[in-house]
């Protein structure tokens, strides 16, 4: 019984930076290690940011400046400086800030005062210095405490607000900032906010048509028609019709991007299908109207409810506390505009028209084919056990832990079998494929519900019709490091970048990375990566190490795959570069045998003489010591 007693000795009380460094999953979402776009590590960068934005927003400071090297993050803007009697207070207690004032903030991101308390409570050290009319105030921090505050002093700066700091690496384990994430988030900051400029590492950002720009930057291949760019008081869209599948929408709420959508983007949706029906006056299915749309939506809302902290999808009901609700507001808006302008641009709404009744066409003809590929997928998974799930899906029907799982998508039964035998069950997926799958490229979408594994692979992630209903927040694909595990990851992601571009551009796509190499001895394990990691075991092993070199996936055990899958997990996303085409890029490597692919492949082709001896002279000289085992 005294393991059960509950007194005063079981009560305690976290002051601010405990709590937030216990659970810092509350204030930023998940930790990461900055493979994803949504870790912790770029939401720390968000956060400084929005304040920044918000100094833009209501007329201070043109330029901000943000620098990341070496794990270090400056960022510097323009503003009216934090008022100097309160820097300290602002980024170190709790219900602390101006944006309580709703005169000051109306429509602001970060109205609960949290924000630069987390980021100062997870790094390892931080510092803010602020300017106003002359004077200086700095504070410095070490992981929340703060270590020195600066009395006033005289400076002949601009006014404005500097912030640095290290994300803490005890928090944050073996983290790499993505170049690519912080630029994509910096671009949306700027189509946000025309007429401000963003330097990042030197280079400028800046945005001159907002969600014009957006569209046109992010588009893959040309349009059907010119970008649709309509505004309003507290709402801004652009939307058109791409030549992919599915729909694309990019959804913001007072500057924040919304990644995972809400009711703005959900009244969007439905509203943008409502008017051009009303305008055709026809009742043309809605997902017919909105195949292969790419929009972007923003809205301003006064006290804004999200559904986390992290702010990634809206909750609110309406434009306005008493006011109109989102999806009155959005449909007005579009019923008087969008309306308008198709009346103006007759081209442009037979365009629109025409792609309505292709896409018409093409679910037609797919009617019968997607009805039985939807049963033949629901016999296999069930009786041929392609699909292993997690349990999440067994148990949590509406699926409020989706962030948390991972499919993996492998290849034979030796691999699938590892896999699935050292997995966390709870959020992790396996997806076994049966040999190499087919190379779609240039074929209509016909193929997924004729082909097996590509209808089984449609059915087990959910994404027949949009993305809305994705299963898995990431999709690993998991090959061997040879060349058929290579192929089969190219023939893996032409399949999603010809039918679901959306999940690649997304960054729910990941290879998964295991290691080459086994270097050990009986006291210690290194596993490495890359010939540079075995060359460093090697010499911290030291004499006796025996070294194995992994050949395929199927031949790690399920007691050490489970390293490679879990905490330590490395995970490799798929990123499209932001003026890459998708079809360009298909065609390239997946089409037929071009002039310029031979050529590259001409020019690149060498033996690596010099690396090829290095690696000889180093076994030579640790032949008598090293037992080299080559996993056969």
């Amino acid at each position: 019984m005294a393991e059960n007693q509950y007194t005063e000795d079981n009560i305690r009380s976290l002051d601010w930076k405990e709590h937030i460094r216990l659970r810092p999953g509350m204030y930023i979402g998940k930790l990461g290690d900055g493979s994803s776009a949504d870790d912790g590590i770029y939401v720390l960068i968000k956060e400084v940011i929005d304040n920044c934005i918000d100094e833009f927003v209501m007329g201070n400071g043109k330029k901000i400046e943000v620098t990341v090297k070496d794990g270090l993050v400056v960022i510097r803007d323009y503003g009216r400086g934090i008022p100097l009697g309160k820097v300290v207070d602002v980024v170190s207690k709790m219900n602390t800030g101006g944006k309580y004032d709703s005169k000051a903030f109306k429509k602001s991101v970060g109205l609960n005062g949290v924000g630069t308390k987390a980021v100062n409570a997870l790094s390892s050290h931080f510092s803010v210095y602020s300017v106003r009319e002359g004077k200086c105030k700095k504070a410095f921090f070490e992981r929340g405490v703060l270590i020195e505050e600066t009395k006033l002093e005289k400076t002949d700066e601009e006014n404005g607000t500097h912030v640095e700091f290290y994300p803490d690496n005890t928090v944050f384990k073996k983290y790499a900032f993505k170049t690519h994430y912080i630029e994509k988030m910096i671009w949306n900051y700027c189509y946000l906010n025309r007429g401000l400029a963003i330097y990042f590492n030197g280079k400028k950002f800046q945005s001159k048509n907002g969600l014009k720009d957006l569209l046109d930057d992010n588009m893959d291949g040309d349009p059907l028609y010119p970008v649709i760019h309509l505004e309003g008081k507290d709402i801004e869209v652009a939307f058109t019709h791409g030549r992919t599948y599915g729909e694309d929408y990019y959804s913001f709420v007072n500057g924040q991007h919304t990644t995972q959508g809400g009711t703005h983007q959900s009244a969007f949706r439905e509203s943008v299908a409502k008017v051009i029906k009303d305008f055709f006056s026809k009742n043309y299915e809605s997902s017919d109207i909105r195949q292969s749309i790419v929009a972007a939506v923003a809205v301003k809302v006064m006290e804004p409810v999200f559904e986390s902290q992290t702010k990634t999808k809206l909750g609110s009901l309406e434009i306005e506390p008493g006011g109109k609700s989102m999806r009155a507001f959005i449909n007005d808006f579009l019923k008087d505009k969008l309306d308008n302008f198709l009346h103006k641009n007759p081209e442009i709404a037979q365009t629109i028209e025409n792609k309505i009744k292709q896409s018409e066409k093409e679910r037609k003809d797919l009617a019968g084919i997607r009805k039985i590929a939807r049963e033949r997928s629901k016999k296999a998974n069930l009786h041929n056990k392609k699909l292993r799930d997690c349990r999440i899906h067994l148990t949590d029907q509406k699926n409020d832990r989706r962030e948390e799982t991972t499919l993996f998508i492998t290849e034979g039964d030796s691999a699938s079998g590892s896999i699935t035998k050292s997995r966390d069950v709870g959020t992790q997926a396996v997806f076994s494929l049966r040999g190499k799958p087919l190379n779609c490229y240039g074929l209509t979408k016909k193929v997924v519900y004729e082909n097996e594994e590509f209808n089984l692979i449609q059915a087990a992630l959910d994404i027949e019709d949009d993305l809305e209903n994705l299963r898995y927040n990431k999709v690993v694909i998991a090959t061997d490091a040879d060349v058929d595990g290579m192929h089969i990851r190219m023939l893996l992601l032409t399949f999603f970048l010809q039918f679901f571009p959306d999940l690649v551009k997304k960054n729910h796509v990941y290879v998964l990375q295991t290691p080459l190499f086994r270097v050990r001895n009986k006291k210690k394990t290194i596993y490495c990566y890359s010939d540079d990691e075995r060359i460093s075991a090697i010499e911290e092993i030291g004499r006796g190490a025996e070294i194995t070199r992994f050949k395929g996936l199927g031949e790690i055990s399920p007691d050490e795959f489970v390293h490679f899958i879990g905490g330590e997990m490395r995970l490799e996303p798929v990123i499209l570069s932001h003026d890459a085409s998708i079809d360009s890029i298909l065609s390239y490597f997946m089409g037929k045998n071009t002039q310029q692919r031979q050529e590259f492949i001409i020019d690149n082709l060498r033996v690596e003489k010099d690396h090829a001896e290095a690696m000889n002279s180093d076994e030579k000289d640790e032949e008598t010591n090293i037992q080299i085992d080559i996993a056969s």
